[in-house]
């Protein structure tokens, strides 16, 4: 029997009414406050933001023709959101609600999901859905994009790990996940497999304090949890068959929260230990 208060473990729950998001329901991202930020709520092309019990709201619209995907926090509070029509990256300044243009790169297919590391690197998946194909770019803390790598598949999910020495990155359609060792100056060294599914999408992956990591199962309906050499751990079962992205929150960072596309709404499960990207906002708990 569970102490009084006390929540079961990866048992996930709808945080958001169904429908609140469109299709495009994505990100997510959570800021020092606790609030959750995810794309397209209400309609294509915004930002919402949700409290912890569940009221949403319309944050932002993006300007233009861009359309946000990908979102993540800096230490200092910066919202970075990957505009995947407009091959940009747009970022949003602490106690504003104005996207402004970042970095813009016209060669990428389109910057998917961001990776951020402890001193505001951005690394950002590129999938190439047409060809299967997919590459990474590094952008740097002044907006300038390189490649980092190519001839990937359909990059997708990517994620540091807690020691800054290795990029991961997942592939959805050939259902893989592999690593790199960040080297000197930023460059990816020395890709290796971690692991492959037999079946089902991969999407959004992050990493909590010890370097496990959670990926979204695309059609499954499951967060997969894997060490960080790739074995299985736990699957975790959703009220939704299409998870897109995963980020982690709470008071104390062990709060899963999961964007679902077949029912357009936000997800959510206590985990055992605090996310990564909780820990950089708020230090060790």
């Amino acid at each position: 029997m569970l102490p009084a208060g006390a929540t079961e473990l990866f048992v996930a729950t709808p945080l958001t009414a169904p429908h609140g998001f469109t299709a495009g329901i994505e990100g997510p991202a959570v800021d020092a406050a606790g609030n959750i930020h995810a794309a397209n709520f209400a309609r294509q092309q915004t930002i919402g933001i949700v409290a912890p019990d569940g009221t949403a709201r319309v944050l932002l619209t993006m300007p233009g023709k861009a359309v946000p995907n990908g979102l993540r926090f800096g230490r200092d509070g910066t919202l970075y959101v990957a505009d995947y029509v407009g091959h940009a990256i747009y970022r949003v300044a602490p106690g504003t609600t104005t996207a402004v243009r970042f970095a813009h790169e016209p060669s990428m297919s389109q910057p998917n999901d961001i990776a951020i590391t402890a001193d505001g690197v951005l690394y950002a998946s590129d999938p190439d859905w047409r060809r299967g194909s997919g590459r990474i770019w590094r952008i740097d803390t002044a907006g300038r994009a390189t490649l980092a790598a190519d001839g990937l598949g359909t990059t997708n999910g990517i994620e540091v790990s807690p020691d800054g020495r290795t990029l991961y990155v997942n592939e959805s359609e050939q259902r893989a996940i592999w690593a790199f060792t960040i080297g000197s100056g930023g460059a990816l060294e020395g890709k290796r497999l971690v692991a492959r599914f037999p079946d089902f999408g991969l999407d959004g992956m992050r990493a909590d304090v010890d370097g496990n990591l959670y990926v979204t199962r695309h059609g499954k309906g499951t967060v997969a949890k894997l060490a960080p050499d790739g074995t299985l751990l736990r699957e975790i079962t959703l009220p939704g068959a299409r998870p897109s992205n995963i980020c982690f929150g709470g008071p104390d960072g062990r709060t899963a929260y999961v964007t679902e596309v077949e029912h357009g709404r936000l997800l959510q499960f206590r985990v055992d230990r605090p996310g990564l990207e909780w820990q950089r906002l708020h230090g060790p708990p």
